[in-house]
């Protein structure tokens, strides 16, 4: 008897248990949304992805910034619109909660408070004209910005407790060794970072070409890609030694493996889904990709609908390494 009392104790306990734990399953269980709507009018261009599940998306239209979440889809202005501004890329440094941002024609870099939407400082990061900054990354030391047309990257110091530096401390360190800078074309766009900020990826739009860039000098190295293109490359996002590019008036995601010491690779898959609608940047959440459409052959207007589209980063039946989860 003593016996069985103690199993009616034992499977009594397990049903407690398994009650307990049936509500926090089944939140679990929820699916993510495949298509999220922005705002109407919203002209995205960069998308970021934050702490849990939420994510941001700036706005061409007048640097607005949006929060949502991966899950649900809902969202809502975290950062108001200003008149003449324009965002492009993103990157939130989850480790302080900033929110980087590129400005585009201003050739300015903003920071944000990621939970609050404050504006914590502004950057004057090109020194002349014409100027589009474009795309950001930020490591453990710095933030760095690209220029579309100039031939620099922009550093952004962070301090040894994730302080931000006053305007005095911005850097502009020349592109310069196997680099090549065409004037009047889209030139460097999207940025990584390797090992921390070892080496920057950058890609170069209009010659469809990517570089492995040395960070405290500028130098670049050509990465050989066995005589694949990147043409439109617009915005990285790396995963071990997984890199996706995104390639924007194409319509699809190229999925690069590269060596050990970032000098080559070679396309591995190309990532198409029949909603993308040129997808400008691209966020990274598990086994997802969730890209933008910036739509720019589209006429923008106040009533424009706008998406992010979420696709399987990995081929179906292919096997993956765990450097690249």
């Amino acid at each position: 008897m003593q016996r069985l009392a103690g199993m009616f104790v034992i499977v009594g306990a397990i049903v407690a248990l398994t009650l307990a734990l049936t509500p926090a399953t089944a939140a679990e269980a929820t699916p993510f949304v495949s298509i999220i709507d922005l705002p109407n009018g919203h002209r995205p261009e960069g998308i970021a992805i934050g702490k849990g599940t939420s994510f941001y998306v700036g706005s061409l239209a007048n640097g607005a910034i949006y929060r949502g979440d991966l899950r649900t889809g809902a969202g809502d202005i975290l950062a108001p619109g200003v008149t003449g501004r324009a965002i492009t890329g993103l990157f939130v440094d989850v480790h302080h909660n900033y929110l980087f941002a590129s400005g585009a024609g201003s050739g300015q870099g903003f920071v944000f408070n990621a939970q609050t939407g404050e504006t914590l400082a502004t950057y004057q990061l090109a020194a002349g004209t014409p100027t589009f900054v474009n795309d950001v990354v930020v490591t453990k030391h710095a933030a760095y910005f690209t220029d579309s047309n100039q031939p620099f990257i922009y550093k952004v110091p962070l301090g040894r407790r994730g302080e931000l530096p006053d305007q005095s401390a911005v850097e502009r360190i020349p592109l310069g060794g196997e680099y090549v800078f065409v004037p009047g074309a889209f030139n460097a766009n999207g940025i990584e970072a390797v090992a921390n900020g070892k080496w920057l990826l950058i890609v170069h739009s209009s010659r469809g070409e990517l570089y492995r860039v040395n960070p405290r000098t500028g130098e670049a190295t050509l990465v050989d890609l066995g005589g694949a293109v990147l043409t439109n490359g617009d915005g990285l996002r790396l995963r071990g030694r997984t890199l996706y590019v995104v390639q924007n008036r194409l319509n699809q995601i190229a999925v690069i493996k590269l060596n050990r010491d970032w000098t080559g690779g070679s396309v591995v898959n190309t990532i198409t889904h029949p909603n993308f609608d040129v997808p400008t940047t691209v966020g990274v959440f598990g086994p997802w990709l969730y890209a933008v459409n910036a739509r720019f052959t589209t006429p923008p207007t106040p009533d424009t609908t706008y998406t992010v589209v979420r696709v399987p980063r990995f081929a179906p039946g292919v096997p993956h390494g765990p450097d690249e989860e």
